[in-house]
């Protein structure tokens, strides 16, 4: 028996029965927008606990269109290798980095860490809503997007050996990080000799021997594994370090207006959510610590005296220089003052 013959398929009909198939499969998967972040923040810290959580929010406000995957506890090396990733783009669209790293790019970001600029809480309260923005439009300009900024907490000399006071850190071998310019004139105002490392250096560098004091946060040296190392904190802070979370502006501009709001939106509030921890992060960290034999030493009125005169120096001479732009300077000084108590 025969049958009759196939009807042909005309070219139109086949030329679109082909562009449904190439919509469907290809193209969207090319509409997913990845962003690879890196940090030396480990995971299990309160920076990766939020940072996980709020890249998991952003997949499923965004129904698949943005990821955020990461490389956390600084598998792609130090500072300067994660901003070469990035600016290569492909490997990296963005990092977790502290504002000594991103001085590389924006000298403004280490501004909140001047010396002694914050006498406590309440001060960086009234501070951040203010100055967060203007950092923010600082990084646009060159080449980035703020993410978010959180806090890391208020830094501590922390010795792996006894010490006293100023005697003491002048004849350490202080670890100061890589780049991070304002920390090591700080210290050699004071007459320190610091010793400048990337920050994934300095677990090996307690033990061999190499630095006996660093600087950092109590949450920061537990979650790096320092703590281990440090047998006295001196208690007088010396600055309030603050995280940025920061994507390639060409990675950026690739994802929807809509979907930028989200990613925004979400990790605003996954900043937010560290800041409101750190703070009792700290306090169970410096706990920790102290059980574990951390002597706490409290500086003479001299010596208090003498490390807030250094910080003052430093701020001068930034501000003489330029260092930090004077407009995020005296915003600084205005909001952490409060109203009506306005700088000149």
């Amino acid at each position: 028996m025969d049958f009759p013959p196939m009807p042909k398929i005309s070219h139109a009909l086949s030329a679109v029965l082909a562009l449904v198939l190439f919509i469907a499969s290809p193209l969207a998967e090319a509409q997913v927008q990845t962003l690879r972040l890196a940090t030396v923040a480990p995971d299990g810290s309160p920076w990766m606990r939020e940072l996980r959580a709020a890249a998991a929010e952003v997949k499923t406000a965004t129904q698949g269109r943005v990821e955020i995957r990461y490389f956390p506890g600084g598998v792609m090396g130090n500072d300067q290798a994660v901003l070469r990733r990035i600016r290569q783009g492909g490997q990296l669209q963005g990092g977790v980095l502290t504002s000594s790293e991103l001085s590389l790019v924006y000298p403004d970001a280490p501004a909140y860490t001047l010396p002694f600029m914050f006498s406590g809480w309440d001060e960086v309260d009234r501070a951040r809503p203010v100055v967060d923005p203007i950092l923010a439009a600082g990084f646009t300009q060159r080449g980035f997007h703020m993410l978010g900024a959180s806090s890391v907490g208020f830094a501590y000399l922390m010795s792996a050996k006894p010490m006293q006071g100023v005697a003491d850190v002048r004849s350490a071998k202080l670890w100061v990080p890589q780049n991070d310019a304002i920390a090591d004139l700080t210290f050699r105002t004071g007459g320190a000799s610091p010793i400048p490392l990337p920050i994934g250096d300095v677990f090996t560098s307690l033990q061999t021997g190499m630095v006996d004091m660093v600087a950092n946060t109590p949450a920061g040296a537990v979650a790096l594994q320092w703590h281990g190392k440090l047998k006295t904190l001196y208690d007088l802070p010396l600055a309030y370090v603050v995280g940025y979370i920061i994507v390639d502006q060409r990675a950026w501009t690739r994802i929807a207006a809509a979907d930028q709001a989200i990613v925004d939106r979400i990790f605003k509030a996954a900043a937010t959510r560290v800041d409101q921890t750190i703070r009792r992060d700290d306090i169970a960290a410096l706990d920790a610590m102290k059980k574990q034999g951390l002597v706490i030493v409290t500086p003479t009125a001299a010596d208090a005296a003498y490390f807030r005169e250094v910080g003052q120096k430093v701020v001068q001479k930034l501000e003489a220089e330029q260092g930090i732009s004077p407009n995020v300077l005296k915003a600084l000084r205005d909001a952490k003052a409060g109203p009506g108590a306005a700088t000149q």
